[in-house]
C-alpha cells in the first residue's frame, strides 16, 4: 500500500492524565512563542502549525475549531493534528465530520466516502498510531463504517462451506471475486474496493496491539455479513446494517444535545408546534414546550469534564505556560475566523446578537436587567436564546439555504423581541389574557418579566405571528393579486395561473413557503417585487431590502439577498403596506 509521506518530524512527547483521559502533549517551554503577526492568513497559520506550539494546543482546542482547521488544511494534511487529539475531541469531531447536513432541515446522513478517507488518513499516520487512534473510538462507530466498506466472515465457516458445498450454510463462496484477506482468523471481502489496503493495514495493527476491540469490531461486522447475497448485487440493502447505523445515530444525537446542540428532527418539530398558537394546545398554556423541556433536561444532566476550548487548568502547568497555551488557542481561532470560518463561539454555545439594537428594544433591555440584578435568570435566558439559535439552524432555512450561526443568533433574537412586543395580546396563560384586555399589542412589559416567564415561550408567541401575519397573510393576498393579475403575454399568464394553483395549495396545508420555486414568474414583470415576495414567503419570513426600496421609491440598485429579520410590529405594518401596492407594482 502506497503510504503518506510525513511532511514533519517526530516530535519529543510526554503524557499525562487530564480527567480520566490521557493526552500526549509536548513539553512545555517559555522559550516558544506565538510565531509573528506578519504575512498572509496562510502564511501565518502555517508557521502556527509547523511550530513546537502544534502538540500544545491541538488537545485544547474546542471540537468545533479542530473541525473547521482539519475542513480548512484538507484532511490529507492533517495526520498530525489527529494524532495528537484526544479521544473527546475526535469523538466530536467525527459527529461534524462524518455526518453532513446537506439540506437545512434534514435529517444529517452517514457519510460512508468520508469514512473512507479518515481510514485512509489514519493508516497513513503509521500503523500503531492509527490503531491506538482507531481503539479509542466507539467500536459501534467503527463497525457501521467498516460494514459499509467489507464483509467479514470466520476462516472456518468459509473452508466448511468449501469442502462440504453445504447449501445451508448462510455464506456463498462461489460468487466473490474482489479484494479478499484473512486477518486474525477472519476473512474480510471488499464490498468497495476504496480504501481498502487502509482497511486491511489498520485491522493488522488493531490485531497485533489492541486484540480485545480488534475482536469486538471483526464480530460485529461479521454480524451484520453473515447473510447471502442477493441477485444484483441487492446484498447492500441488508437490514441490519441499517439498524446498526441508526443505533449510532441515535448515540450521536444523545452526546450531541448534552453538547447543546439541536437535532434537525426536533428541531422541526419543535418550530412546527410553535407556528400552533399556544392557547390552541390543550395544558400548555404556561407549561414550557415540552421538546425544549427535553433539550434542557439532556443539557443540564450533561457532566463536563472541562470547558471545551478554555485555557486549560490542569495542575502543574505554570500561570505563564497556561497564558501561553490560551494565546496559542486564541492565535488559531482568529486566523481561522480572519481566512472566513468564524469560530470565536462554538455554534452550540451561541448568544443572541443583533447588528442592529435599535430594533430589538424590548429584548436588549429586559435581558441588560437581568444581567444587573438576577445572573441565574440571565444566564437561563441566555442558554434559551442558545436553543433557539441551534434550532433555526437544525430546522429551517432562510432564502432556501441554511442559516449562518450569526443569522441563527440575530433570528432568534428578534423573534423573542417580536413575541415581546405582541404581550399579552397573544400570550397564553391567564394572566396575560386578563390583561390584554386593557392593553394594546406593543404594551411594554415590566423590567422584572423575563425573571419569570422564559424566551421559548417569547420565541413562540413571536414565531407564531411570523407564521400567521406575515407567511399566510402574504401567500393569501398573493393569492387574490394573482387572480386580478392579467398578461398578454402567453407564457406569463400561463405560469401566473400554475403560481396561483401551487400557492392556493400549499397555503391549505400551512406551508406557503414551499411554493417558492414557483415565483420566478414574478421576476418577469418587476425584479424588485420579485424578490420582495421572494424573501417573505419563505419558511423564516424576511424584510428583503428591494421591498424597503419599493416602499421608499428607491430607484438605486438593491441587492436581491440582502435583508432584515422581522423583529417588530411597525416591521409587519410594513409588510401589509407592500402587499397592498404589489399589484400596481406588477402592471406598471
Amino acid at each position: 500500500m502506497a503510504k503518506r509521506a510525513r511532511r514533519r518530524g517526530r516530535k519529543t512527547h510526554n503524557t499525562q492524565h487530564v480527567a480520566g483521559a490521557t493526552r500526549t502533549v509536548a513539553s512545555v517551554s517559555s522559550a516558544d512563542p506565538v510565531p509573528p503577526d506578519t504575512g498572509s492568513v496562510q502564511d501565518r497559520l502555517a508557521r502556527l502549525l509547523d511550530t513546537p506550539l502544534l502538540a500544545r494546543v491541538v488537545p485544547y482546542l474546542a471540537p468545533e475549531t479542530l473541525h473547521q482547521l482539519i475542513r480548512y488544511r484538507g484532511l490529507d494534511d492533517c495526520g498530525e493534528l489527529v494524532a495528537l487529539a484526544t479521544p473527546e475531541q475526535l469523538t466530536s469531531v467525527f459527529d461534524l465530520d462524518l455526518w453532513p447536513n446537506t439540506q437545512p432541515g434534514r435529517d444529517e446522513r452517514f457519510d460512508e466516502d468520508r469514512f473512507g478517507e479518515w481510514l485512509e488518513l489514519l493508516a497513513g499516520t503509521g500503523e500503531a498510531v492509527g490503531a491506538r487512534t482507531i481503539a479509542a473510538i466507539d467500536e459501534n462507530l467503527i463497525i457501521a463504517g467498516l460494514s459499509r466498506y467489507v464483509r467479514v466472515f470466520d476462516s472456518a465457516t468459509l473452508a466448511t462451506s468449501a469442502s462440504n458445498d453445504d447449501e445451508s450454510l448462510d455464506v456463498d463462496v462461489t460468487s466473490f471475486d474482489g479484494p479478499e484477506c484473512e486477518v486474525g482468523g477472519y476473512v474480510l471481502r471488499a464490498r468497495r474496493a476504496d480504501a481498502w489496503d487502509a482497511i486491511v493495514t489498520l485491522l493488522l495493527a488493531l490485531e497485533a496491539d489492541h486484540q480485545d476491540y480488534f475482536h469486538a469490531v471483526m464480530r460485529g461486522c461479521r454480524q451484520l455479513s453473515n447473510s447471502v447475497p442477493e441477485i444484483d448485487g441487492l446484498d447492500n440493502l441488508l437490514m441490519e446494517p441499517a439498524q446498526q447505523l441508526h443505533d449510532v445515530a441515535l448515540e450521536r444525537e444523545r452526546r450531541r444535545s448534552q453538547q447543546g446542540y439541536s437535532t434537525p428532527g426536533d428541531a422541526r418539530a419543535f418550530l412546527q408546534l410553535a407556528r400552533q398558537p399556544r392557547h390552541q394546545r390543550p395544558g400548555a398554556a404556561r407549561s414550557i414546550n415540552p421538546l425544549a423541556a427535553a433539550y434542557f433536561r439532556a443539557a443540564d444532566e450533561a457532566v463536563e469534564s472541562s470547558d471545551r476550548g478554555a485555557p486549560p487548568q490542569e495542575p502543574g502547568l505554570e500561570p505563564s505556560t497556561r497564558a501561553m497555551l490560551s494565546e496559542s488557542i486564541d492565535a488559531v481561532v482568529d486566523l481561522l475566523t480572519e481566512a472566513g470560518l468564524p469560530l470565536a463561539r462554538p455554534r452550540a454555545l451561541l448568544e443572541g446578537t443583533t447588528p442592529q439594537p435599535t430594533r430589538l428594544t424590548q429584548i436588549r433591555s429586559l435581558m441588560a436587567y437581568l444581567r444587573d440584578t438576577d445572573h441565574a435568570a440571565y444566564i437561563r435566558r441566555s442558554q434559551e436564546l442558545a436553543f433557539l439559535a441551534n434550532t433555526l439552524m437544525a430546522g429551517c432555512s432562510v432564502q432556501s439555504r441554511a442559516f449562518t450561526a450569526q443569522e441563527a443568533s440575530d433570528a432568534a433574537a428578534g423573534i423573542c423581541n417580536l413575541g415581546l412586543e405582541h404581550w399579552p395580546a397573544r400570550w397564553p396563560d391567564a394572566e396575560t389574557r386578563d390583561a390584554a384586555a386593557t392593553a394594546d399589542v406593543g404594551a411594554t412589559v415590566a423590567d422584572a418579566f423575563l425573571v419569570d416567564h422564559d424566551l421559548v415561550m417569547a420565541f413562540e408567541v413571536g414565531w407564531a405571528v411570523l407564521h400567521e401575519d406575515v407567511s399566510m397573510f402574504v401567500a393569501a393576498h398573493l393569492v387574490v393579486t394573482l387572480a386580478a393579475l392579467q398578461s398578454v403575454d402567453a407564457e406569463i399568464q400561463s405560469g401566473l395561473h400554475a403560481l396561483r394553483r401551487e400557492l392556493v395549495r400549499q397555503r391549505d396545508a400551512g406551508t406557503p413557503w414551499r411554493a417558492r420555486h414557483a415565483l420566478d414568474v414574478l421576476a418577469m414583470l418587476d425584479m424588485p417585487a420579485w424578490a420582495s415576495v421572494l424573501g417573505l414567503l419563505d419558511e423564516c419570513p424576511v424584510v428583503p431590502a428591494a421591498m424597503t426600496a419599493v416602499l421608499e421609491g428607491h430607484t438605486r440598485a438593491v441587492s436581491a439577498t440582502a435583508f432584515e429579520f422581522i423583529s417588530t410590529t411597525g416591521q409587519i405594518q410594513e409588510v401589509r403596506a407592500f402587499m397592498g401596492k404589489l399589484l400596481d407594482v406588477l402592471v406598471r
